[in-house]
């Protein structure tokens, strides 16, 4: 019987991965969080341990339960391009200082390091495809903080992949724009503060303008949580090291899409739901620029399109569903929140 330990068990990944756990393996789920919120239903099963701490405090914890795990998800990380503009720092400290003493964690009692990089750090790469061993990563300069975040997790990967050298069982793996329900709060409308999907939703049932960066041409690879959480816990499982020292893009080429197509699709989706269709109506689509929403640290990639040849062929696993199936479960997830926001009035 696997014993897996989620740091950050009450994020997005953090609570579809357990759920799935608990209902598909016998494995027992020990995590960590500052908050349970999404863990409702899973709190009280018998095989999860839930801890209510934070990882840069509760050390001791930490160690204890590294120790006793066999497998380890370090997933708390800032992940919103408006704070790696506005709080780059933050980032820094969260995403890179407080995971590298899990990592050599990990190192000291030989675990199965199972670590959530990014498709960020592909950056301005101009392949067709990116190729997890041999794409190149491109970032901007210095004075576009947008890149730390990318950065950082670059370097970790880079960490990683040199304890690998030295012995770490580890897996990289890299979500390409994972949706689903659970992924930002519904309650902010604030610019920047969700990532695009549940940013589109919240203005979509405020009735509020939904506002195109640069347009809106940029594309996006969208994946279905479910599909991502199934090669996640093929990861896990791990059969005969297949998985170990590898890097995996876990994503879903067919869901190759446009912002301004994202915007589409919702908006049109909205217009089939009681919930959403009135204010829906109001909603009207405005070009602006990278500067004006998130300020002149941001830059932006035009296209992020993964190469998960290796994914399939060594998991066992393929994407099998499309951005409509996933939208709608979206949808769906948030018709009972949608009632208890009210609909401000679009300025003309």
């Amino acid at each position: 019987m696997k014993k897996v330990l989620i740091l950050g068990i009450n994020g997005f990944i953090g609570h579809h991965l357990s759920k799935r756990i608990l209902e598909t393996t016998d494995w027992e789920v020990y995590g960590i969080d500052i908050k349970m919120d999404r863990l409702s239903g899973l709190i009280h099963h018998r095989r999860m341990h839930f801890f209510e701490g934070d990882i840069t405090i509760n050390k001791e914890w930490i160690e204890y339960h590294i120790r006793k795990c066999g497998v380890i998800l370090p997933l708390v990380a800032i992940a919103t391009p408006a704070t790696y503009v506005k709080h780059p720092l933050r980032v820094f400290e969260l995403d890179f200082e407080a995971n590298i003493p899990i990592v050599r964690l990990a190192v000291k009692y030989c675990k199965h390091l199972v670590f959530p990089s990014t498709s960020e750090v592909y950056g301005m790469c101009v392949d067709s495809e990116f190729d997890p061993e041999t794409s190149p990563l491109i970032y901007g300069p210095i004075n576009k903080p947008r890149w730390i975040y990318a950065c950082l997790k670059q370097l970790m990967d880079r960490v990683i992949w040199g304890y690998g050298m030295e012995g770490l069982n580890f897996t990289l793996f890299r979500p390409f724009n994972w949706i689903g329900s659970g992924l930002d709060t519904i309650f902010s409308s604030e610019k920047g503060a969700s990532r695009v999907v549940i940013q589109f939703l919240s203005h979509i049932i405020r009735g509020e303008n939904i506002y195109l960066v640069d347009g809106g041409s940029q594309k996006r690879t969208f994946t279905d949580i479910d599909d991502g959480i199934s090669a996640l816990v093929r990861i896990i499982e791990n059969p005969v090291g297949i998985a170990s020292r590898k890097i995996y893009n876990i994503g879903n080429p067919d869901n190759n899409f446009s912002i301004f197509e994202l915007a589409n699709k919702m908006l049109a989706l909205a217009a089939e739901y009681p919930e959403y269709a009135h204010a829906a109506k109001k909603v009207k689509l405005i070009k602006t620029t990278s500067n004006d929403y998130y300020g002149n640290g941001y830059q932006d990639m035009r296209n992020r399109m993964p190469k998960i040849n290796n994914t399939k062929q060594n998991l066992g696993w393929s994407p099998t569903l499309s951005i409509d199936d996933s939208l709608r479960k979206i949808f769906n997830a948030y018709r009972s929140q949608a009632t208890k926001i009210r609909e401000p009035i679009n300025p003309e």
